[in-house]
């Protein structure tokens, strides 16, 4: 009798828990079928009675964008019109001109133009102002808007009307569309006699053949080839299973990756090296910056986790999510996260805050510790931290406001102008750096430091507390400090800004590849990078040995 008690209790709470999932899967169908019908009869209603017309189109993309807004700055709706661009991330082509394009004051200006590509062959210049296109004014377009009507089939033409500096009257340039691939590793070369150096921008397709055919070739070119530096700075990402062909690069068949794990327990998937290595025991320096994110701290992890490399720079970006894409019509894609990824050690590199779609710095001290394979300690959450860190510039304010406002790029396309040629990019010299900042002067280039929006903030904060008149001298103390300060930016800076200075100075004439000969010319982590690849006791130790 007390057994078949016992089985009906059992049954009767396997009933109840079974109702309960029925009736939470049933309310949660119907609030989504709620809502959606909410959302559809709200649509409908603002776009038949609203007091002025409004674009159907564009209002429900504000509430598209909005909706994911409120979920992490990598799910994104990708429109019929930006599907070129969604290509470009996942293929590393697209059918257009050719050019990087960017708003400056009233105009589209192009700022960078590929080798080979329609709008070089064609004759435009970075510096070139986007006036018309096909007979139509561009003025106050934004570079979305311009970058999607530049796009089209290749074989299509497209008419420009560009304002040149130091050139009195618009020029007229006619293009052809055409399919502009941009190569993933746009460089390869030696630092030293034997010490090898490559680059990969993006994990588009072929990223892992693309780096297994550089590291070959510097191989063959020297067979007594001591070390290699693989360049991981700026790179933001890209596929996945390209993350995993180009740590097969240096690791064995056989060896995980990466894992994922989401909502979706069936989606769970591990990742392994499926092909023999092109060589898993030269050195290698691996350099990595915040600019390094998703794909970039998965093969930057995976070979810290291995202790198949050693990392040199600053933290990575953090991003240790998934996104796949799927289908919504008419040609348009939902990118989303599914995923976190986890990396052979077992952690997870994802930063858990965000603050203004950037992933906040979490301390060393809020993360979980983890070990690699020679037992070093290594951390999750935040981004990958390198073996050997290196600070940037003195003051960075000041550099990113000069980026930020153009004045670097300003300043390099009136010292061009009229030019057809400067030279080598390995021997290049910018020795006018007074030209430089009288170009400053000139403009009257004003920026705000971080330290100032603090005292502002500060500032504020004592007028709310009723503290103003006794924390009044102390603010006036620091801003004048800060004011002091910053008239020493620019030269304490001065080697940093001769470099962004050269390196567009090459881009002018030389492209991409030029761009990159210059940088390694006057990079201090370069020469950081061979100084430990030429130390053997010291690249054994960083590495645990």
């Amino acid at each position: 009798m007390i057994k078949n008690s016992w089985k009906i209790v059992a049954i009767s709470c396997l009933a109840l828990l079974f109702m309960s999932t029925i009736s939470s899967d049933h309310n949660r169908y119907f609030q989504i079928s709620k809502n959606i019908e909410i959302f559809t009869n709200l649509y409908k209603e603002i776009n038949t009675h609203y007091v002025d017309d409004l674009d159907p189109a564009s209002l429900m993309r504000t509430g598209v964008d909005a909706m994911l807004h409120s979920l992490d700055p990598y799910t994104n709706y990708i429109s019929e019109t930006e599907i070129e661009r969604f290509r470009y991330i996942t293929d590393g082509k697209y059918n257009g001109i050719g050019a990087q394009i960017k708003q400056i004051g009233e105009f589209v200006t192009i700022t960078e133009s590929y080798a080979n590509c329609p709008a070089q062959k064609a004759g435009l210049r970075a510096g070139d102002k986007l006036m018309e296109i096909d007979g139509q004014s561009s003025k106050g377009k934004s570079a979305d808007d311009v970058s999607n009507i530049l796009k089209g089939f290749p074989g299509t033409q497209i008419n420009l009307t560009v304002k040149r500096p130091g050139t009195p009257e618009p020029l007229k340039i006619t293009l052809i569309r055409d399919e502009v691939l941009v190569p993933n590793v746009p460089y390869q070369g030696f630092v030293s006699n034997d010490i090898g150096y490559f680059a990969l921008t993006t994990f588009t397709r072929d990223a892992g053949k693309n780096v297994a055919n550089a590291l070959k070739s510097l191989k063959e070119e020297n067979p007594n080839l001591k070390g290699i530096i693989f360049d991981l700075r700026g790179n933001g990402g890209g596929l996945l299973t390209e993350a995993v062909n180009v740590s097969n690069v240096f690791i064995p068949k056989g060896e995980l990756v990466v894992t994922t794990k989401g909502k979706v327990v069936d989606w769970d998937r591990s990742f392994k090296t499926l092909n023999q290595p092109i060589d898993q025991e030269i050195p290698l320096v691996v350099l990595i910056d915040k600019g390094s994110a998703s794909a970039s701290e998965i093969v930057s992890g995976v070979l810290q986790d291995l202790d198949r490399g050693v990392l040199l720079g600053q933290r990575s970006y953090g991003k240790g999510l998934v996104q796949n894409t799927k289908d919504v019509g008419y040609n348009s894609k939902v990118k989303m996260t599914t995923a976190k990824y986890y990396i052979p050690s077992g952690r997870c590199i994802q930063g858990v805050e965000y603050e203004d779609g950037e992933p906040k710095d979490i301390p060393d001290n809020e993360r979980q510790l983890f070990k690699t394979r020679n037992g070093r300690k290594v951390l999750d959450g935040g981004g990958v931290t390198p073996d050997i860190k290196l600070k940037k510039g003195e003051n960075e304010d000041v550099v990113e406001e000069l980026e930020d406002k153009f004045v670097i790029f300003d300043f390099v396309t009136q010292y061009v102008a009229g030019k057809e040629e400067m030279g080598d990019p390995k021997t290049m010299n910018f020795s006018d750096f007074d030209q430089f900042l009288s170009f400053v002067d000139e403009k009257n280039f004003e920026y705000e430091t971080k330290t100032e929006k603090a005292l502002k903030k500060l500032q504020k904060q004592s007028k709310e507390q009723g503290l103003e008149d006794e924390m009044s001298a102390q603010i006036t103390a620091l801003e004048t400090i800060v004011k002091n300060s910053k008239k020493e930016d620019l030269l304490n800076n001065k080697a940093t800004i001769i470099n962004l200075i050269e390196k567009d100075i090459a881009s002018r004439f030389h492209y991409q590849k030029g761009k990159i000969e210059v940088g390694l010319k006057n990079d201090p982590e370069i020469k950081e990078a061979v100084k430990i690849l030429g130390d053997p006791a010291a690249y054994a130790k960083a590495l645990g040995n």
